[in-house]
């Protein structure tokens, strides 16, 4: 009986582990370039609206620059401030003033980033983003580095304005401001971020706009300096002393003048934390305040 021929089984190359994934190494993988890109992403979609829209640039200078030039210049020596630090000698009510005028532009710049993320969260790009596989906490901080990064602008060209009246600011203390103004526009960013996730609809912003931006900006020491209030209320000096505004300003203000001035940057630093850690937390769609009003976060759930 013959016995029955064999085929010797056919040898197949071994499969090359992650082929695919190095021939298209960041395609549909949610690594630290992936991250990367999305952030850039986000950014620069924020600076080609800003620089599409001319009128918003030079809106934002409107007010501060109305303040400096009318109200200012007709208190300045009326409301002249004796020396305290981080000024050596008697100051104009002017000189005073243009650092908290220039964080009230970051202030504004702030709660209208906030404004423009309800506006997409309902119907625009971030209604898309919301629902990517990218976490929230970064597509919230893209979005606040692209208003940072606005307010920066914004801030420097007041500055550059100002500078024609004597201000007396030293050169470093241009350069030496650049964190202090990136610290207060992330806070204050992070506070326009958890508003966002609190209001449902446009139409109810510009109230809450009003509630927030009045109260921080005239109870701070952006106008005057928290002696002057003392003197007349101790109540609204501790509250001046507990608004995270007036540790903005005072880091700004030292910083123009190559100073450090550390409690005021513990105060800005633990508020950014803080209120950025909440707004993450509102817009996730597990626990947040977006997933029980149904949003763009909710639909995921």
């Amino acid at each position: 009986m013959t016995p029955p021929v064999t085929t010797p089984p056919t040898l197949s190359a071994p499969a090359t582990p992650g082929l695919a994934e190095r021939s298209a190494p960041h395609l549909g993988r949610l690594d630290a370039v992936g991250y990367l890109i999305c952030l850039g992403g986000i950014v620069r979609r924020e600076l080609l609206r800003f620089f599409n829209q001319k009128e918003r640039f030079f809106s934002a200078l409107v007010r501060p620059l109305v303040w400096l030039f009318i109200f200012a210049a007709g208190f300045r020596n009326t409301l002249g401030v004796s020396i305290e630090p981080p000024y050596q000698t008697y100051v104009l009510y002017e000189v005073y003033v243009v650092p908290g005028l220039a964080v009230m532009i970051q202030l504004f710049n702030g709660m209208q980033s906030s404004l423009s993320m309800v506006y997409d969260r309902e119907v625009g790009s971030m209604k898309v983003l919301l629902t990517s596989p990218y976490p929230r906490w970064l597509l919230l901080l893209a979005k606040l580095i692209a208003g940072v990064t606005v307010s920066v602008v914004q801030a420097y060209a007041f500055l550059a304005i100002a500078w024609f009246w004597e201000l007396d600011i030293p050169a470093i203390g241009y350069v030496a401001a650049l964190p202090a103004f990136i610290a207060s526009g992330l806070m204050l960013g992070a506070i326009g971020l958890l508003l966002s996730s609190m209001v449902k609809q446009l139409e109810n912003f510009a109230s809450v706009m009003n509630f927030v931006i009045f109260p921080m900006f005239f109870a701070s020491s952006a106008l005057y300096p928290l002696w002057r209030i003392r003197e007349s209320s101790e109540t609204l000096y501790w509250i001046c002393q507990a608004n995270p505004f007036s540790h903005a300003v005072q880091l700004v203000r030292f910083a123009l003048y190559g100073q450090f001035e550390p409690i005021a940057c513990a105060v800005v630093v633990g508020t950014t934390l803080a209120f950025f850690t909440l707004a993450v937390v509102a817009y996730d769609p597990g626990r947040g305040i977006m997933a029980r009003r149904g949003g763009p976060a909710g639909d995921n759930s």
